[in-house]
């Protein structure tokens, strides 16, 4: 098929990405049309809707890709959000979140443009931030997870200039709306689940550094105190932080007989070395772990946890990144988690002799 029968078809050997004008060439249409179809604006005069499904059409055949910023530069919204994730090591950002944020943003006509941030690291902190707050063409960024640790990105997002929305972050950034879990309402549920199968001895292991996690550890405190040294492990957010936790726990001469974890993660590495240590779950030590995370329904065994209202909490920070009008700020947003009882809790184990 040659160009005069197809006119969306390029030049041979054409290699420049198609504009508005070659859209409009091949609809038939004004270019100012083309303009404002596809950018949403309204139309000073209706267009009919057969004119507005043909350059939808052309431009789809063409494999049109508005440029944020031209848009940026006419002062059109660009329809993209920035998402900064600060630990690219947990699963529940990197998957779970991150895709959550991406259907809540196509569902609204927005792109996500991903900004990483590893907090295992300083020398490249923040550099993958930059790239997307330098060129300054998103709308809006959304911040998953605690940035407490990293100062530098708490500097940059700062001075972004672009509105701010944090889920499960706690950080009081300037100018940031806030949608986060309920941590305390879901260890309260963690620890009566577990006394009322008859549990005493309940030790928690606490991952990295956060105020999420912070509000974890806290809750449980309140909730089981005085209990023996060593019954509360600091660890990194890591399956292996698990297995060095309950290898601690295990070298106690009172020994939990049950065991709450910060994060799913965390609680994959207990799994493990309970394997390793020849100890049943739940006969002989329960876990609760705390996300959700996808893996946690099929680990062996199936491992109870406080799963993340995830949809409602992303789809709650999206509308308030794409809102026309600049939301009131006010209280965080709190989302109470759900306990989801598996195979890794039971009743407490009979007394040895």
């Amino acid at each position: 098929m040659d160009r005069t029968s197809d006119p969306t078809q390029p030049e041979p050997g054409q290699s420049r990405p198609p504009t508005m004008k070659d859209i409009a060439v091949s609809a038939g249409v004004a270019q100012s049309t083309v303009s404002r179809i596809l950018s949403g604006s309204p139309l000073a005069i209706a267009v009919a809707p057969s004119t507005r499904e043909r350059v939808e059409q052309v431009a789809q055949a063409m494999g049109y890709r508005p440029n944020p910023a031209a848009r940026a530069l006419r002062g059109a919204k660009t329809m993209l959000l920035g998402v900064i994730i600060p630990d690219v090591a947990d699963p529940f950002f990197f998957t779970v979140a991150l895709q959550a944020v991406t259907l809540a943003a196509r569902a609204r006509g927005y792109n996500v443009v991903l900004g990483l941030a590893d907090s295992s690291t300083t020398s490249g902190e923040g550099r993958e931030v930059a790239s997307v707050l330098e060129a300054r063409h998103c709308d809006a960024l959304i911040v998953l997870g605690d940035v407490n640790a990293q100062p530098r990105l708490v500097e940059d997002l700062r001075a972004s200039r672009v509105r701010l929305v944090g889920i499960w972050q706690h950080t009081l950034l300037d100018d940031v709306y806030a949608v986060n879990a309920d941590n305390s309402a879901g260890i309260r549920q963690a620890v009566k689940h577990l006394r009322k199968l008859g549990h005493q001895r309940i030790a928690f292991i606490s991952s990295a550094p956060g105020r999420d996690v912070g509000e974890r550890e806290e809750t449980y405190r309140s909730l089981v105190p005085g209990m023996p040294g060593g019954f509360v492990q600091h660890v990194p957010n890591t399956p292996a932080g698990g297995v060095a936790a309950l290898r601690k726990l295990l070298a106690l001469d009172d020994r939990p007989t049950a065991i709450v974890a910060a994060t799913d993660l965390v609680a994959l590495g207990v799994l493990h070395e309970a394997y390793e240590a020849d100890l049943h779950i739940p006969r002989d030590l329960s876990l609760i772990g705390f996300d959700d995370i996808p893996v946690a329904a099929y680990a062996v065994p199936a491992l109870t946890t406080l799963r993340m209202p995830t949809s409602a909490m992303v789809d709650a920070a999206v509308s308030l990144a794409t809102a026309e009008t600049v939301p009131e700020r006010g209280k965080p947003r709190l989302f109470r988690p759900k306990l989801v009882v598996r195979s890794s809790t039971g009743p407490v184990p009979p007394p040895q002799d």
